[in-house]
């Protein structure tokens, strides 16, 4: 790590769903292993609060809805909680003896190749006495806690209807999530992902907390979720303007990924990690003198920034070459980690429909009320139940959230797209619209494709946990999923994730460069059968050239870069990329002949 905090690992665990990581750094942040939990589900987080607090015999006092500031005090009272246990778990760990399975073992035995790890292994070497004690004190001197990280979606900024009135804008769903954060104890990062938001980004540096110290030191740090270079620099620049740093650009896949797929115009990650690579030392001048400019503390620029990158990792090989060839800070690992019960929320059930699914089980669907591309998995609890209701005749979910109520083509308050009373009426309306066929049946499938994306991922923990036993599991992993189904202990995946084991199950996994391209090339020509029958009505010939351009630069740019791939690596690469290239150059010759 060359910039602003030490970590001793070279991985993350990236937000996943609202249950699955909810407390997940209740079990890393002790090994030194970052986490991010996701903020959006406040009334989950105040369950997991008052599980937690009995679990370890705290006093609880519930925060209830329609108290002043519910939400922001929901989670910085969970925030805090967190941040407690965590430091005495360290504590804990510190004063663990040196000897086979204790805490600060563990600790040290799951660290990656490092000078530290040599240092632990010489000291098991050696025979009890001073030299042995000393080295034990220095060890222990060395642990560092994993950071408690949060995500917040910028686009989830629903004010809250209370007692049928909406109320003050300052308590909206975004803005309350960043007040519960920024008011916490914690020292770690806000992450904002999908895109921007003016108001909310003015609202940031109102908190001390993200605003360097007297030592030039952020106790809460920017991190942006983004899918390529343009978008860093942008966000970048308008939040330097204000006097507020982005200390990570956290750069996602933009198909190759859990939940939420937030497609590009078939820019893949290869070239942008490369964009990223060569532009970062302009990228920090450019930002830096804006945020000086701003008043900002130049010691905040000299720290530097880092980039890091998650998105369909799954071998020691592809971590190693992306942490190597782009420079990079670290990677994320998410949905591997959805088969480590050790780690997430899962209940058995779920446990194993994860460890069994085939590439046909996990697939991109329109089930996001955000109207942007979403992994899902067809036989989990909450999609059998979506799909039992449209048999019933009884179309949508009950909206117990809110969260992703944004909505207002029929009603004043705005409704979720998946809710049912939206779908009664939306189902209604399209059947008066007269349409052919082909665009009727596909309308009316985006309709009911909507799912509740708000409660039921946060079955994950309720029911997993007891706090819920009627509660609907959903699951969102990546298409990286199919490639595991071991149930893993956190040993056993942080020991493949460094190449000490392998996990990989699938006899034929493609390369993750290669996964994301063919999942590009699914969608061009799922982008070509909707414009064909007038579906996008948005999008035409035009973005389509443009998606087969994009692709083709990218499948050059690969060729190149595979020389650099060890040789056995780079021949199944290059034959996967040129039958990629062909479906690409077939798709561009029916795209030229569309009207």
């Amino acid at each position: 790590m060359n910039s602003y905090y030490k970590e001793p690992h070279s991985f993350h665990i990236p937000v996943m769903g609202t249950g699955f990581t909810i407390d997940t750094p209740l079990k890393v942040a002790k090994y030194g292993i970052s986490s991010v939990i996701s903020l959006v589900d406040d009334m989950l987080i105040e369950q997991m609060r008052k599980f937690h607090s009995e679990k370890n015999n705290i006093s609880y006092s519930a925060i209830k809805k329609g108290m002043e500031d519910w939400r922001a005090r929901r989670i910085t009272s969970y925030l805090d909680l967190l941040h407690d246990l965590v430091k005495k778990d360290v504590s804990a760990l510190i004063d663990s003896s040196f000897e086979e399975g204790s805490e600060i073992t563990k600790y040290f035995e799951l660290l990656p190749e490092s000078n530290l790890k040599k240092e632990y292994l010489e000291m098991k070497k050696l025979s009890s006495g001073e030299e042995k004690t000393r080295l034990q004190k220095y060890l222990r001197s060395q642990v560092v806690t994993g950071s408690i990280d949060v995500n917040i979606m910028t686009k989830l900024d629903n004010i809250p209807v209370v007692k049928g009135k909406q109320i003050d804008v300052k308590y909206s769903d975004a803005g309350a999530a960043l007040r519960g954060f920024a008011k916490s104890k914690l020292s770690s990062s806000m992450i904002f992902s999908a895109g921007m938001n003016p108001r909310l980004f003015d609202a940031i540096n109102q908190y001390k907390d993200f605003l360097p110290d007297a030592f030039g030191k952020l106790k809460k740090r920017i991190v942006l979720k983004v899918s390529d270079f343009r978008s860093a620099s942008i966000q970048g620049r308008a939040l330097a303007r204000k006097g507020l740093w982005v200390s990570e650009f956290r750069i996602e896949s933009g198909l190759n990924c859990g939940g939420h797929a937030f497609a590009s115009k078939g820019v893949l990650l290869g070239p942008v990690l490369e964009e990223f690579r060569k532009g970062k030392a302009k990228l920090v001048e450019t930002l830096g003198a804006a945020f000086i400019k701003s008043g900002g503390d130049e010691r905040v620029v000299a720290n530097g920034l880092n980039i890091t990158v998650q998105g369909g990792i799954g071998t020691a090989e592809e971590d190693k070459f992306l942490r190597e060839e782009y420079k990079l800070d670290s990677t994320g690992w998410a949905t591997p980690f959805m088969l480590v019960p050790e780690v997430v929320n899962i209940d058995d059930e779920h446990l194993k429909k994860l460890a069994e699914a085939k590439k046909s089980d996990v697939y991109l669907s329109d089930a996001s009320p955000l109207g942007v591309l979403f992994w899902n998995i067809g036989n989990s609890a909450a999609e059998l139940a979506r799909k039992a209701r449209i048999a019933k005749g009884h179309p949508g979910s009950p909206c117990v959230n809110k969260h992703a109520a944004l909505n207002t083509e029929y009603t004043e308050f705005a409704q979720c797209t998946a809710s049912m009373d939206y779908q009664k009426i939306k189902l209604a309306d399209l059947e008066k619209e007269n349409l052919p066929s082909a665009l009727y049946k596909r309308k009316k499938q985006y309709i009911l494709d909507k799912a509740c994306i708000c409660h039921n991922l946060a079955g994950a923990a309720t029911k997993t946990l007891g706090i819920d036993d009627k509660a609907l599991t959903a699951l969102t992993p990546g298409p990286n999923i199919i490639n595991f189904s071991k149930i893993s202990t956190l040993k056993e995946m942080v020991d493949h994730i460094y190449g000490r084991i392998n996990l990989i199950t699938s006899e034929n996994r493609d390369h993750m460069f290669i996964k994301e391209l063919e999942l590009y090339v699914d969608q061009f020509k799922t982008k070509y059968d909707d414009i064909s029958i007038g579906f996008l009505v948005k999008e035409g010939k035009k973005q389509l050239v443009e998606l087969g351009s994009n692709l083709l630069e990218g499948i050059a740019y690969y060729k190149k870069l595979s020389d650099k791939f060890a040789k056995e690596t780079k021949e199944s690469f290059l034959v996967s990329l040129e039958v990629l290239a062909q479906e690409v150059l077939a798709m561009n010759k029916i795209v030229e002949v569309l009207s």
